[in-house]
């Protein structure tokens, strides 16, 4: 075997591995949230496009230590992309969903534990064209005759998950 050939397949070999690790990197980087206190009702992250908040607050309850919600923010919003039941739609890489946010919120009153929410979002699958002014224009007539045909584009969707790690306190 000629010696380019093992050099590209050893390369190859050797990139795998962080082509996996890419797919667990979120498409936005946070630090670690400020510890908070059992009771206090904090926001996790605002999704303006679905019109959706995520708040959270620790319990101190060991069986079930912090509580995660979705909020409509406004009842005028009007949605550019739906939240979905992480349960029923299990993201993955593999479905066509990226991991957007990694959101950790430590616990004041237990060191040793963390509210970690896994935040995916799917692309809506169809990319809004530029024009001439780097602007993406949705004519009304267009969209009614789309609408009419029922050709309306997918919208994006988004997807949570919450999970505690750490030992809980007494």
């Amino acid at each position: 075997m000629p010696s380019f050939l093992v050099r590209s397949v050893a390369l190859s070999l050797a990139v795998l591995p962080l082509a996996a690790l890419a797919q667990d990197t979120p498409e936005i980087q946070r630090p670690v949230g400020a510890a908070q206190a059992n009771g206090v009702l904090h926001t996790l992250r605002q999704i303006p496009e679905a019109c959706t908040r995520l708040e959270g607050t620790f319990t101190g309850d060991a069986a079930k230590p912090y509580d995660m919600k979705l909020v409509r923010t406004s009842p005028s919003c009007q949605a550019r992309a739906v939240f979905m039941d992480y349960g029923k739609v299990q993201p993955s890489v593999a479905k066509g969903w990226k991991l957007n946010d990694i959101i950790k919120v430590p616990s004041a009153s237990c060191s040793s534990q963390q509210a970690v929410v896994h935040v995916w979002r799917k692309p809506a699958g169809q990319e809004l064209k530029l024009d001439g002014q780097d602007r993406a224009r949705i004519y009304l007539e267009d969209a009614k005759a789309q609408a009419a045909a029922g050709k309306l584009a997918a919208l994006p969707a988004y997807a949570a998950q919450l999970e505690i790690e750490g030992k809980a306190c007494r």
